[in-house]
């Protein structure tokens, strides 16, 4: 079946971190420099199968709760694991960095579409990483409104319900997230369109993300939020030379 065309949407919804906010290499970063080991030493892969456990254990308010993943990933691998160590993780899990591509990509969708972000992050760490990006949304849906974190589908059911209190239906929206797990399964599954922005494009594995039971193919698909935005560029360029 032939995609919608790009123009045709009204609302860009958003996942956040992993598509947005490079969490992994935030992630690697604190983790490589508490340890002292090399890529060599601890493969990525190793800190990431931890990590994911670590989370899963404790999938509760984001800005809270990674003190906790630490400890269980420190546990594990050997890392310092005093207060002080647990806390600052934490509070690195507030600084982690922008995509390079972000922000400069953000504005130039902003000026097409009603940008929503739908995050699993609550609203206290949403609040850093929206700063990060230049505050681009015009609004927000964490796990703090929610109640309930992707890819659970009563998080996409709160948000729809939400902009239909702006006019805005189902059909007018476009999910863009990087997760197959959370975001572009069950998105599908629900009838949305969708766009997979593959930021581990070339690299083994899904990192920081769980397996997904299946790969969905997307509607759209590009390795960076750039790369939409030149599509949209192109599309809404389009369709105003045909109008005219």
């Amino acid at each position: 079946m032939t995609a919608p065309s790009l123009d045709s949407f009204k609302v860009l919804t958003f996942d956040v971190v992993g598509t947005l906010i490079d969490f992994e290499k935030g992630i690697l970063d604190h983790l490589r420099a508490v340890s002292g080991r090399s890529q060599e030493e601890l493969s990525d892969a190793r800190i990431f199968s931890h990590y994911l456990k670590g989370r899963e254990l404790n999938y509760e308010r984001s800005s809270e709760v990674f003190s906790d993943v630490y400890r269980h990933v420190a546990k594990e691998l050997g890392f310092p694991n005093g207060d002080a160590d647990a806390d600052a993780f934490q509070l690195s899990v507030l600084r982690w960095p922008a995509f390079r591509d972000s922000v400069a990509a953000l504005k130039r969708l902003r000026r097409h579409y009603r940008l929503v972000a739908m995050t699993n992050a609550d609203r206290s760490a949403f609040s850093f990483y929206s700063h990060t990006l230049g505050n681009p949304f015009h609004d927000s849906v964490t796990y703090d409104e929610a109640g309930v974190a992707k890819p659970d589908p009563q998080f996409f059911a709160f948000n729809r319900g939400r902009q239909s209190a702006f006019g805005y239906k189902q059909s007018d929206m476009l999910h863009v997230a990087q997760s197959q797990y959370h975001d572009i399964g069950v998105a599908r599954d629900l009838g949305y369109s969708v766009c997979w922005i593959e930021r581990r494009q070339g690299l083994e594995g899904f990192g920081g993300t769980p397996e997904p039971a299946r790969l969905t193919t997307p509607d759209y698909h590009f390795p960076t939020l750039e790369q939409l935005a030149d599509a949209v560029d192109a599309a809404f360029a389009a369709g105003a030379r045909q109008a005219a």
